[in-house]
């Protein structure tokens, strides 16, 4: 990791999860001409980003970070976006109530198109085409021409990111997301749940709240963090020469940054400390991610985190467990305890999806138990190793599918197909999401209690 590091000297590494293009010309000439557009993002927003993840690494914030599994074209809509929002505001609130901290609000959206596959191709009834790998990259339709790999594609993704972070900069900042907006986020699927009245009784302290302060003189309308918010944009950076043209020099730091999203994150799959993923991710300055799974030795870690974050910088590295329910418990404290013993700077964060999945009626899913299993565990191994539980990382939607069972009201395997919309992965729906959120506003709440108890002066701070 010695040697000068450039936006393409990951094309002399080993590369894996990237499709091959059958014409390498039009390849090329789309990564040319995605180099002439204007950043998604912004070095000062990535920044910004940064030092709120360096709160989230004190324990003095909580990272929330969710999205849908796979962006797609044709479910690209207004009301898609606002009803994202509004599930994600929503979870923020009870987050923000409950554990007493500042939440940092990242989305999986604007450029979560790009999916890794286990195998390069598909094969049914002895025909085989390749894998569908987002729609970034070819189409979901079982036939050859939709799945061979598409450069021009990437240019949609590109056009499509921007008008979703048009959308959510003007929802956030314009009005919408202003606290006294909290009684109109409830989507309507969800207002005849018994979440509704938890969530209603939240939003009612909070008007309660803001008109004290309107009677003691204070107007909410004068602070900006009443009336708007900042929403942050990441994904995974899979496809790695759409993120080497979207890679520019900062001309305030003279770094370079990804601009195609706020913060990027290595897969499990792609996380090999010699390949090309890593090593474009030592070069850029973003926050970034890394995703921890069960193969993950504590001495690879280690050297990953050498690689990736050589200056310990604060807010810089989260590390994202996703163990599954059933090897959270072995696979983790190993992993906590070396990064502790080492003084390493690092967001720890809980992916309760990916290692949940099962398949029920022919369909893929993720029971509920085992989710909320795997973020209690997650919390009972941080408080035990005496760390921070930094976060949690969702694959959720403001629709009402049916993709995970179990819930508040318990959704059964035999309802998976009447709104199963998932290009890829199964999600949470807007009401197993808040479901979700409340019960790890639970923890949070316990921690701040015990924090109280344990030190006043630094509950306080």
């Amino acid at each position: 990791m010695t040697e000068r590091w450039t936006p393409s000297s990951w094309r002399s590494k080993p590369v894996q999860q990237v499709p091959f293009y059958p014409d390498q010309e039009a390849l090329a000439a789309v990564e040319k001409q995605l180099a002439s557009f204007p950043p998604l993002v912004f070095a000062g927003e990535a920044r910004q980003l940064k030092r709120q993840l360096a709160r989230v690494a004190e324990g003095k914030a909580f990272l929330l970070q969710g999205g849908d599994c796979a962006e797609s074209f044709a479910e690209h809509s207004a009301d898609n976006i606002r009803d994202f929002l509004r599930l994600f505001l929503q979870m923020a609130v009870v987050l923000t109530y409950a554990g007493g901290l500042p939440v940092v609000k990242v989305g999986r959206v604007a450029g979560q198109f790009a999916k890794p596959r286990s195998s390069a191709t598909e094969t049914v009834e002895g025909v085989s085409h390749p894998s569908y790998r987002g729609d970034i990259v070819n189409g979901i339709d079982f036939t050859e021409e939709a799945r061979t790999p598409d450069p021009h594609r990437q240019l949609k993704a590109f056009r499509q990111s921007a008008a979703t972070l048009n959308l959510l900069r003007a929802f956030t900042n314009g009005g919408y997301a202003n606290l006294d907006n909290a009684h109109r986020w409830m989507l309507s699927f969800v207002q005849d749940s018994p979440l509704s009245n938890r969530y209603q009784e939240i939003a009612d302290r909070i008007t309660e709240a803001l008109d004290f302060m309107r009677a003691c003189g204070i107007d909410p309308e004068l602070n900006p963090e009443m009336r708007a918010t900042q929403l942050y944009t990441s994904h995974e950076a899979l496809l790695l020469g759409y993120e080497e043209a979207m890679t520019r020099v900062d001309s305030t730091s003279g770094d370079w940054y990804a601009t195609s999203g706020h913060m990027l994150w290595i897969g499990d799959r792609t996380r090999q400390l010699d390949h090309a993923h890593v090593e474009f991710f030592r070069g850029i300055k973003n926050p970034i991610g890394l995703k921890c799974g069960p193969s993950l030795s504590p001495d690879e870690l280690l050297r990953l985190i050498d690689a990736l974050n050589p200056e310990n910088e604060p807010g810089r590295l989260t590390l994202i467990a996703r163990f599954g329910s059933d090897k959270v418990l072995d696979g983790l404290p190993p992993l906590v305890r070396a990064v502790k013993a080492e003084g390493r700077s690092v967001v720890w964060s809980c992916d309760p999806m990916h290692g949940n999945t099962v398949t029920a009626n022919g369909y893929k899913t993720r029971p509920f138990e085992r989710i909320v299993g795997e973020i209690d565990s997650f919390f009972n191994v941080h408080h035990a190793e005496g760390t921070h539980a930094g976060g949690i990382h969702l694959e959720m939607t403001g629709r009402n599918v049916t993709e995970c069972t179990g819930g508040g009201r318990p959704l059964t395997a035999d309802q998976l197909s009447d709104r199963y919309h998932t290009h890829c992965d199964p999600r949470l729906n807007a009401e197993q999401a808040l479901d979700v959120t409340f019960l790890v506003a639970e923890r949070l709440k316990q921690e701040r209690l015990l924090r109280a108890r344990q030190s006043p002066a630094e509950a306080a701070e």
